[in-house]
């Protein structure tokens, strides 16, 4: 009954996605590669759960 109310994980994990990829153009335009490389490489590692989640239901 209250399962409606629950919150949606993968949708939290895709905003999160989306955040890190714009923190990392923002530092690539910034001429920051480090921090591109950095935020990149978490923003794969949101995107390898999100695809868990899918995977297992």
């Amino acid at each position: 009954m209250f399962g409606m109310f629950k919150r949606d994980p993968k949708k939290k994990l895709q905003q999160d996605y989306e955040r890190k990829l714009q923190a990392a153009m923002e530092a690539s335009r910034n001429g920051d590669m480090r921090a591109n490389a950095t935020l990149t490489e978490e923003a794969e590692a949101i995107l390898a759960e999100i695809k868990h989640l899918e995977a297992t239901g």
